[in-house]
């Protein structure tokens, strides 16, 4: 919005002028983000608590988790809104990519909101169904997916890390792709949601991440050099990915141990949509196992886990899944292993950052 109100003016106001830069936008998109979490965190956490929308604590959990029961959680709520905000004050409204991606947050924000809606307000202690939730989820997903090939400057080769002679195209079948990057990644971040500042904090990597690479897939020349997939006008979402990391700073300000607040599934779910879908707009789609390591790990540990436990009828490869959980009770405090999985994060970050070059 302030770059159609704003950037006209650069030829009467030279000051104006910087409107057209990404970088700035991105710059001021994440402040604008950051801030409206951080004054507006205290109002939401009160308003939460006086609707005694509260954390349930599964009983089977470890036992030291028992005393957050009652925290206020659908925090999520406000990571929405602001990234939702500022994304429409500093972005170019006709940008198709920017409005993909906020059909996948609103969307999955939609769905969380009403899962915790139904477990928080209604105490149902399941909300929705784990059949009805995927299939909601697969529908968007496969809606975004279907609206980016559709793009005239969209290719729909799958970009392999480490080997850039190997891009297979797939032509429409790219769309099962971008489902199965957005659905996988949505719940590999609500899984991971467990410890307090556990999931933001890798979360606000990624996205810093992606604005890099969002950036450089926009820019013709970044592109040709990096010798990665160029991808007309999707630097734009460099600037969402900017909201997303500041709101998601923002958040954490309250969700830091010991949680003054939780996300909840409106807030994980989206998430994790948004930066699937990221992924897809800039080509990065594989890449995303990378940068989402520590969210793959989570994943995978719970999928391990299940599918041992029905195999063996009853024996456990970790203590408690996800693995977050197996760490706890091994002895770590909390703490550790929050700041131990964000290192984690951080490194596979850089490792990614590391194929623009390694191609």
């Amino acid at each position: 919005m302030l770059y159609h109100l704003l950037y006209p003016l650069h030829t009467s106001i030279s000051a104006f002028n910087v409107f057209r830069y990404i970088t700035f936008r991105a710059i001021y998109a994440s402040l604008t983000a950051f801030l409206i979490c951080f004054v507006m965190g205290p109002w939401f956490i009160r308003k939460l608590s006086a609707m005694q929308i509260g954390q349930y604590i599964r009983e089977d959990g470890p036992e030291a988790h028992h005393k957050k029961a009652g925290t206020p959680t659908m925090g999520g709520t406000l990571i929405i809104f602001a990234v939702t905000t500022a994304t429409l004050l500093w972005v170019n409204l006709t940008n198709i990519y920017i409005w993909i991606l906020l059909l996948v947050t609103l969307s999955y924000a939609g769905i969380g909101f009403t899962d915790d809606y139904l477990m928080q307000v209604k105490k149902r202690n399941k909300g929705l169904t784990v059949r009805g939730k995927l299939a909601l989820q697969v529908i968007f997903a496969a809606a975004a997916g279907a609206l980016v090939c559709m793009q005239p400057d969209f290719d729909t080769q799958v970009t392999i890390p480490f080997f850039k002679q190997i891009r297979p195209d797939l032509g429409w079948g790219y769309v099962i792709v971008a489902v199965l990057v957005i659905v996988g990644t949505s719940n590999a971040v609500n899984l991971t949601d467990g410890l307090d500042g556990l999931a933001i904090g890798p979360v606000i990597i990624a996205a810093v991440t992606y604005m890099v690479f969002a950036y450089v897939a926009g820019h013709v020349k970044f592109a040709s050099y990096l010798q990665i997939n160029y991808v007309a006008a999707s630097g734009e979402t460099a600037i969402f990915c900017g909201a997303l990391a500041g709101a998601g700073l923002g958040f954490l300000w309250f969700n830091a141990y010991p949680a003054q607040m939780f996300m909840g599934d409106v807030g994980s779910l989206p998430l994790g949509g948004a930066l699937g879908t990221i992924a897809v707009i800039t080509k990065q789609e594989i890449l995303l196992v990378i940068v989402g390591g520590l969210f793959v790990v989570e994943a995978l540990s719970v999928i391990l886990q299940v599918g041992f436990f029905k195999m063996t009828k009853g024996r456990r490869i970790f203590r408690m899944a996800p693995l977050h959980h197996h760490f706890e009770l091994k002895g770590w405090a909390e703490p550790k292993v929050i700041v131990r999985f964000w290192i984690i994060a951080i490194a596979m970050a850089l490792i990614a950052m590391s194929t623009l070059k390694l191609r």
